[in-house]
């Protein structure tokens, strides 16, 4: 240790010890790090989160998946968010309502489904009583459709500028999700095959594509008319069709949003329109009241050339505000004001049965729909005496009627899966199943 001591010993150390007595030892500077000479010596303050003081400066949106800690989520929710103008606005997200899943299903309602998507429909009946009643529209509805993808599901449109997305056999709240993006009435509603998506259109001039499980709108179609009807082709379903109060005929591409063709032709407001079932051919009903030509009623066009194939389809004085084809049959229905349903040939010359038609139903100016069962069995058409009438396709004989409401029944459509279920919608705003 002797040896230690003297080895690190110095000189200094010694005359220090040496002149303690005549002054006191001055104590020693604190030790410090030497610092490199910097251009701006001056160090950036650490960033430390603190809850903002000033709650009118918009907030920056966390980013998704981030942890945010417990300090974080309460500051974040005692400040009022202020939407800052000059950024983009953000998704318009609807409160969810119910669920959307099948999994609150009855048993025997959800095994049935499953069985019958995995085997497919069979053989169409006609239901006996309401089963169901879903109130939610306040206004008149115009059309109801079944998801053919999430069978339970059941899309309405009303003139109240709202769309009611139902989970009908839920044991909870039935209404799972109402869609008001919309800014004015909604004419028609349509569901994409790709995935939980609905297409609709309306008098705000717009088709609109919004996303049903997430309640964002993902696409807007602008038009310079009122859109009168969408329909997807049966093949492609990132194309869609639309027809509108001008006369004017537009086949979208959702993947672009862009106009791929225009079908051209002086026209009165498009009524409804169809495609034939290999999807080369569209129908397109429209109004020639104010022309006087009742040949151009109904034209059947070629759809890859953008040309009418025939326009002298329907000859009679009175406009047909819906139109379907047969599933499986080269032929197809038009619902005429005459009050009865008109029968014509998909294929050239696509000429009209002048032998048979469905006539037992009222229309009277009512935009009344009919639809074929998934069998094409069976017609069903609503009327304007608030009635549902079921029909022999091939037959045309009246297989039943079912008083549903006081006022006009405006829609009536199978089920894709279930062969004795039937939807309907009335003018007051009610929307029922039928079993």
């Amino acid at each position: 240790m002797d040896l230690l001591r003297r080895s690190y010993s110095t000189a200094s150390d010694e005359d220090d010890d040496g002149e303690q007595s005549e002054h006191p030892p001055a104590p020693a500077p604190p030790f410090k790090r030497p610092k490199c000479d910097l251009p701006n010596p001056s160090p950036k303050p650490m960033p430390v989160y603190r809850p903002s003081s000033a709650p009118n400066l918009p907030t920056e949106a966390p980013i998704p998946g981030r942890y945010i800690s417990k300090r974080e989520r309460a500051a974040l929710a005692s400040d009022p968010k202020v939407h800052d103008p000059k950024s983009p606005p953000p998704f318009n997200s609807l409160p969810v309502l119910g669920s959307l899943s099948d999994s609150n299903l009855p048993y025997s309602i959800l095994t049935t489904l499953r069985h019958r998507i995995k085997g497919g429909a069979r053989t169409a009946q006609t239901p006996q009583t309401l089963s169901i009643a879903l109130n939610g529209h306040t206004k008149s509805v115009n059309t109801v459709q079944w998801s053919r993808t999430h069978a339970h599901l059941l899309a309405s449109a009303g003139m109240d500028h709202t769309i009611c997305v139902w989970n009908v056999w839920s044991r909870d709240q039935k209404k799972a999700r109402v869609l008001n993006f919309h800014k004015a009435a909604v004419k028609d509603v349509k569901w994409s095959q790709q995935g939980l998506f609905v297409l609709s259109c309306g008098y705000d001039c717009v088709s609109r594509l919004v996303d049903v499980e997430k309640g964002i709108e993902v696409q807007v179609f602008k038009e310079d008319q009122i859109v009168e009807v969408v329909k997807f082709h049966p093949h492609n379903f990132n194309l869609f069709l639309s027809g509108g109060s001008k006369g004017l005929l537009k086949l979208w591409d959702i993947r672009s949003g862009k106009v791929v063709h225009e079908y051209v032709r002086s026209l009165g407001p498009i009524l409804d329109v169809e495609f034939t079932v290999d999807g080369k051919h569209l129908i397109t009903s429209s109004d020639v009241s104010k022309s006087n030509l009742s040949e151009n009623s109904i034209i059947v066009w070629d759809v890859s050339r953008q040309i009418p194939l025939s326009n002298q389809v329907y000859t009679e004085a009175y406009t047909c505000p819906a139109i379907r084809c047969h599933p499986s049959e080269p032929y197809f229905i038009a619902q005429s004001n005459g009050n009865y349903i008109a029968i014509f040939s998909s294929r050239p010359p696509f000429r009209l049965d002048k032998y048979k038609r469905y006539e037992s139903h009222g229309v009277s100016g009512f935009p009344i729909k009919c639809n074929y069962s998934s069998d094409g069995e069976i017609v069903v058409s609503g009327s304007s005496d608030g009635c549902i009438y079921f029909y022999n396709a091939n037959t045309s004989e009246l297989l039943r009627k079912i008083k549903a409401y006081e006022q006009a029944c405006i829609d009536a459509v199978f089920h894709p899966v279930m062969p004795n279920v039937v939807a309907t919608c009335s003018w007051n705003g009610e929307v029922s199943v039928f079993n």
